[in-house]
């Protein structure tokens, strides 16, 4: 996941791939809180591991529940419908699936058991609606205080006496949640009585209530609907009102796969396509139907139980006036399809945008217009022109999974005429961790982009001067690859030294380096699957390295595998010609350098602290010596390129040096 402040898209072109998709949040959550209410346990495959999973699990432990986890499956032990802790204070972040349905089921409990909880969350939970749900839970005779704003969460559940005999109602207006949230929830008083439940108004987001109902049948909890006005949750009894299915395997989230049937709509062309698993015709989940729409608007999709296979068909797309009632999540996508449309498109019947994560009507339509759309907004429509002209765009995403996630297909700019392509900027790429964490990994891995406008930054410099540890800094804070092209060459002199070549084998040396199998990960080298980090620093490593890379034919050799390097979202390499001759038109070039004797006391300590003997003056010598051969060797010299920025750390922290080269950076970018 990338955990940085923002992530820059270059332009992107086209599209090949297969896609898995992470566990439905909606299956998730519900299927959660309905094993734990469940006597025995229920073990669950496929459940998402995001943000929204999580604070429902952290719920469920602090009321009792057992959770046991492994890499492929979650089991939950549940208090059979008996409060096993009678006091908790339960944070649920934004996850209004966590929300809604843990607020009915514990005001149930201890109307009718005794306790009292506290349901808190994020700023933004804070400003999301709950006041219906209250207000229904409440004629039943449960007690409830809101312990801030009116209407809105935090909440205190504590108590109350169920009258069952009141009928009881619900708007279903405003948010779904609320119906889905009583329906997993009074089947715990559902004991000798049938309950039945009035939606007051139109019920909006009818495809989750579906969802609601068919894993209540999963869990042995039988409801008849009358149209969507009426539902009636049969007795079941002095047992239990829950029955665990034992196993239950939760489906690809299809609001997640709406992005990649977007991507395959605008770029899967020449016989390409994208193959999304995990939900497919057989899906209980009606973002599914967001598959109908992109279709409307061109994309060609073959579908299977388990699976879509999508292709480019109509190009450009053709403009939509659609209701999205039914897929309130997923249209988001289709608002930035909308960019790349043969004219204005409008979005209608999305009034539960505005009580989302953030008020997402007013975010897409301020979002869409950085990038040079043109766009008019109402209470509950979007209406949106595609751009005359694309602009580079800082994309603001509110805390907001689906406005990162959608608006990074943005960068398919070029595919709309954008001449030359421009890159699109995403705030605070972490928030898609809500629901699909590894997003922006798994859309870099079926993407393409021209070679050339994927970013590089060189950081080239003598022996010591701390090019690494700032490299490796740097890619971290963007979220870049990391070349070290040292370790290349430093690689080839221990494959060279365990072998028993010498530095007078150019043929054997280049050899040896073409075949190299090298990783850098978490902060390791890794060779051929060994960590050989520490290996690659001993001295007599170095002194080879230094004295085989001045063979044409190794450098030749590496040359094509340090260009491989340079992929998706960009790339820091540091090394000696990386902005001469590797990167020669990299956008930021760095020369760092210190002085002789400041990197021979940085290396004796380096060493010292790794347990490798080393005497500072015997340092000094081979620093100077070496950088003397650096300097003076014929092919790929150590110099500074003409158009780098000299950086002489001697005196800077590694943090000081890290800040002043993103400040260069920030300077080159078209976002400053």
């Amino acid at each position: 996941m990338f955990d940085t402040p923002f992530l820059d898209i270059p332009p992107l072109i086209g599209a090949d791939g297969c896609v898995r998709l992470p566990g439905s949040k909606s299956i998730s959550n519900r299927v959660l809180l309905l094993a734990g209410l469940c006597e025995g346990t229920t073990t669950l495959h496929g459940l998402l591991d995001s943000d929204d999973t999580s604070v429902m699990l952290d719920a469920l432990r602090a009321l009792g529940c057992t959770i046991e986890r492994d890499a492929t499956s979650t089991r939950v032990t549940g208090i059979g419908g008996r409060l096993a802790v009678r006091q908790a204070k339960l944070f649920l972040g934004n996850a209004g699936t966590a929300m809604r349905p843990l607020t009915a089921a514990l005001a149930l409990l201890t109307a009718t058991q005794g306790g009292d909880f506290e349901l808190h969350g994020v700023a933004r939970m804070h400003e999301r609606p709950i006041g219906d749900l209250v207000q229904a839970l409440r004629a039943l005779g449960c007690r409830i205080d809101e312990l801030g704003q009116a209407g809105y969460p935090p909440l205190r559940v504590h108590g109350g006496r169920l009258d069952l005999n009141q009928p009881i109602r619900v708007r279903g207006d405003v948010s779904s949640q609320f119906l889905t949230a009583l329906l997993l929830a009074l089947p715990l008083v559902a004991t000798d009585r049938d309950v039945s439940l009035d939606v007051v108004g139109e019920l909006i987001s009818k495809p989750y209530v579906e969802i609601t109902l068919a894993l209540l049948a999963r869990f042995g909890v039988a409801v008849q609907r009358e149209g969507w006005q009426r539902f009636t949750i049969a007795a079941h009894g002095a047992g239990g009102a829950y029955r665990s299915p034992g196993q239950l395997h939760v489906e690809g989230d299809a609001s997640s796969a709406s992005y990649f049937v977007a991507l395959g709509a605008l770029a899967a062309t020449g016989g390409r396509c994208i193959r999304v698993e995990g939900a497919g015709s057989d899906s209980i989940q009606g973002d599914m139907r967001f598959v109908e729409a992109a279709e409307r608007m061109g994309a060609r999709v073959t579908a299977s139980a388990n699976a879509l296979e999508i292709r480019r068909g109509a190009w450009p797309l053709r403009a939509i006036e659609l209701d999205c009632n039914h897929i309130p999540d997923a249209a988001m996508t289709l608002a930035v399809m909308a960019l790349f449309a043969n004219g204005t498109s409008t979005l209608s019947n999305i009034a539960s945008w505005r009580v989302k994560e953030t008020d997402r009507i007013a975010a897409m339509a301020t979002e869409l217009r950085k990038l040079g759309a043109s766009v008019t907004e109402g209470a509950d429509f979007i209406q949106i022109t595609p751009p005359v002209h694309w602009r580079a765009a800082e994309v603001h995403t509110y805390d907001d999974h689906r406005m990162a996630m959608c608006m990074a297909l943005a960068a398919f700019n070029p595919l709309a005429g954008a001449s030359p392509g421009v890159p699109v900027r995403i705030l605070d790429p972490r928030c898609v961790a809500k629901t699909f964490p590894d997003y922006f990994e798994t859309l870099f891995g079926v993407v393409q982009a021209e070679p050339e406008s994927i970013p590089v930054i060189t950081v080239d410099g003598p022996s010591a001067s701390g090019k690494g540890t700032l490299a490796a800094a740097l890619a971290g804070a963007l979220g870049f690859h990391y070349l070290d092209s040292g370790a290349l060459y430093r690689a080839t002199a221990l494959a060279a030294l365990n072998a028993g070549v010498g530095d007078d084998d150019p043929a054997t040396l280049a050899r040896l380096g073409a075949s190299l199998d090298l990783k850098f990960e978490a902060g390791a080298t890794l060779l051929a699957g060994e960590n050989v980090t520490d290996a690659l620093r001993r001295e007599d490593v170095g002194a080879m390295a230094s004295r085989i890379s001045a063979w044409p034919e190794l450098r030749d050799a590496l040359r094509g595998l340090q260009l491989s390097f340079r992929r998706l979202p960009g790339l820091v390499a540091d090394g000696r010609d990386m902005g001469t001759v590797i990167f020669p038109h990299a956008r930021l070039k760095v020369f760092l350098t210190a002085s002789a004797e400041e990197r021979a006391m940085r290396r004796h300590k380096q060493l010292i602290s790794k347990g490798f003997p080393a005497k500072l003056e015997d340092l000094l010598a081979d620093l100077r010596a070496r950088d003397a051969r650096d300097v003076n060797r014929a092919v790929a010299p150590l110099v500074a390129a003409t158009d780098a920025l000299l950086l002489d750390n001697s005196g800077l922290t590694i943090e000081a040096s890290v800040d002043r080269v993103l400040a260069w950076w920030q300077e080159r970018s078209p976002f400053a």
